[in-house]
């Protein structure tokens, strides 16, 4: 399994605006982030309707992390541009499964709650810190 590359770009985003601590206009954000502009003016609009990121208009307008980026872990990034995390489609609510007894699906559900967790522990404040601490 891979995350896909606008999770990643996400990611690279709000680690770029966490570092950064002030607002910071799209083609800035997209070069500290190494995202192509276009995309991540898509991300941007993702990340502030699902109110991690403030959005600011006009001449002066830009992006800020919303709030303390110890509050903003990498599973609500992710989740802000992909959905809740599944392991299985079969633990979608739109999805049926075939079997009249499914074994595995207690398994995913398992498995879907420790990567959950675990994306829950890592907090931005934490990774912007432990990228001061590498340099």
């Amino acid at each position: 399994m891979k995350m896909t590359l606008e999770a990643n770009y996400a990611i690279r985003i709000v680690e770029a605006l966490a570092e950064e601590g002030e607002k910071l206009d799209a083609k800035t954000i997209a070069e500290r982030s190494e995202v192509p502009e276009r995309f991540a003016l898509k991300i941007l609009r993702k990340l502030t309707a699902a109110e991690i990121v403030s959005s600011y208009k006009g001449a002066k307008g830009g992006y800020k992390v919303k709030g303390d980026p110890q509050k903003i872990t990498l599973r609500m990034v992710i989740e802000a541009v992909e959905g809740p995390f599944q392991i299985s489609r079969c633990q979608c609510d739109e999805y049926t499964c075939t079997k009249k007894s499914c074994r595995l699906h207690s398994v995913y559900s398992e498995i879907s709650q420790y990567v959950r967790d675990k994306l829950d522990s890592y907090n931005f404040g934490m990774i912007v810190n432990n990228k001061e601490e590498e340099k």
